[in-house]
């Protein structure tokens, strides 16, 4: 009972007048950033971190669901009108949705997502309001060798799934890794990586990080491809809604997906690319028509977008109850918890008690709000689609500069940010993965720190790591996360070797 009357409590902060209009804009602005092709969840809250500047915690974080929300549920329209998965999960919503689109079912698409993911946002939610306090309990419990070996965990998982390249994942994490190192050492109280510069020895400014990496890199990326011809948006004929027959055959793989995508997305080395590609096979093995697959199956969007919501719901809960996030978003918002001096763990949810239930409660009014403002104004926001490029880059870059500058007022994180989107360019250009350099950079000295206070608490017997079962297992599974996909793709090349010869 203790949850529902905190419940309770959170929805009697967040249905204040002020919290209620963040959502709203929150969620508006969120969906019309998501929209845009390229700008994914991720993007958009770096982009829009330093807004929130001007709010309290709590009104901050009531904004930032919004924002984490809408962009989800923009990067659909996207996937499925041109073709451009915001991100790796949002891959399977275009082999079906964008076939569909062809074939004058856009609508459809659009709103088997919209309702999926709410369906799917809906039910996570619950699941995050009755998890969330148990894992935080659990994670009282969890001693600095085992944190140490989760945060391992949660490395080798998103390196391993994030990109075609172990190697180059491998090389983003300990580029992100090494970045998070500068500033002076708690332990020696030496300056590392400081290079005599004295706006180095607090770190580097994480907004000017998430801002460059993101926003900056973003930017670059599509001026560079300025020349190319852009891909044209597929007219959205009909209206948004779906047949008898086609909601017949979308709620199943609505809870199919939501089952899929909360468990796995709640891990603390869990993400949101395996829920969705594990959803469309399974609707695809279970659908009656196997050949429809590729051509426009709506099973193959309802699943996987279900799934995806409620894999992106479920990376809140190792967030905010262990401080690790999995995934690109839940690093950018992680940034923002450090910036308020608030510290997601086990403990938050006695040290701020408001401030999380409020957030959680939240997340039902988004949820919400997104489906009454998405289903109505869908072809409002596929209008954004035709913003040219060389309108939105110079925005982009402009918004960037201005709030980089307004948190500290400081030329230095300015150019440190351009420097990171310079950095994020190449990255992008080259096939490496900005997802492990981020959260490498974000928890590389909680990794620190858990790593020396496994070795003070072992007197420097680092066998430790090993010799205790809980983290000897959990460091056996990142050892087998990050070796098997390997042998895998050898394996699957040998094979194709093999059968052309």
């Amino acid at each position: 009972m203790d949850v529902v009357h905190n419940l309770l409590d959170g929805f009697g902060s967040a249905l204040v007048l002020q919290n209620l209009l963040l959502a709203l804009v929150g969620v508006t602005i969120g969906t019309m950033v998501g929209v845009l092709p390229g700008l994914g969840p991720a993007t958009t809250v770096a982009l829009l971190l330093p807004v929130t500047y001007v709010f309290d915690p709590i009104g901050a974080f009531v904004l930032f669901a919004g924002i984490y929300y809408g962009g989800m549920y923009g990067g659909s329209t996207t996937a499925i009108l041109l073709n451009i998965p915001g991100e790796t999960a949002s891959v399977p919503t275009t082999l079906e949705g964008h076939p569909m689109a062809l074939k004058g079912r856009g609508g459809a698409a659009l709103a088997t997502a919209a309702i999926g993911s709410f369906v799917a946002g809906t039910i996570s939610t619950v699941g995050i309001t009755f998890l969330a306090p148990w894992m935080a309990e659990v994670g009282k419990l969890v001693q600095p060798v085992e944190y140490f070996a989760i945060l391992v965990l949660a490395f080798v998982t998103v390196t391993s799934l994030v990109g075609d390249s172990v190697v180059k994942g491998l090389a983003g994490l300990f580029l992100g890794l090494a970045i998070g190192l500068i500033g002076i050492d708690n332990l020696t109280g030496q300056p590392r990586y400081t290079f005599g510069v004295a706006d180095l020895y607090d770190g580097v400014e994480l907004v000017a990080l998430a801002v460059g990496l993101f926003a900056v890199a973003e930017a670059l990326y599509s001026a560079s491809r300025m020349r190319n011809r852009p891909a044209e948006a597929v007219p959205l004929a009909g209206k948004v809604w779906m047949t008898r027959d086609e909601w017949r055959r979308s709620w199943k793989p609505w809870l199919r997906g939501t089952a899929i995508g909360l468990p796995i997305g709640s891990l603390p080395a869990g993400g949101a690319e395996i829920p969705t590609f594990l959803s469309y096979n399974l609707e695809r093995r279970l659908s009656k028509n196997r050949k429809a697959f590729g051509h426009g199956a709506i099973e193959g969007v309802a699943g996987p977008e279900a799934a995806n919501n409620a894999a992106f719901s479920g990376t809140l809960a190792p967030l905010l109850t262990l401080g690790i996030p999995t995934s690109a978003t839940a690093g950018v918002l992680l940034i923002a918890f450090q910036i308020y001096n608030v510290q997601p763990g086990p403990l938050l949810f006695e040290t701020e008690p408001e401030l999380v239930w409020t957030l959680i409660a939240s997340l039902y009014i988004g949820n919400v709000m997104l489906l009454v403002l998405n289903l109505p104004l869908v072809k409002v926001w596929v209008k954004l689609l035709a913003v040219p490029r060389a309108l939105l880059t110079p925005a982009i870059l402009v918004l960037a500069t201005l709030g980089v500058y307004a948190i500290a007022q400081n030329v230095t994180d300015v150019a440190f940010a351009f420097l990171f989107g310079a950095l994020g360019f190449l990255l992008r250009r080259t096939g490496y993965p900005i997802a492990p350099m981020v959260l490498g950079a974000v928890l590389g000295p909680l990794l620190e720190t858990q790593f020396r206070r496994a070795m003070s608490f072992a007197e420097g017997d680092w066998t430790v790591l090993l010799s205790r079962p809980v983290s000897a297992s959990i460091l056996a599974l990142a050892a087998l996360l990050l070796v098997g996909p390997v042998l895998l793709r050898r394996r699957t090349t040998g094979k194709s070797a093999a059968s052309r010869t």
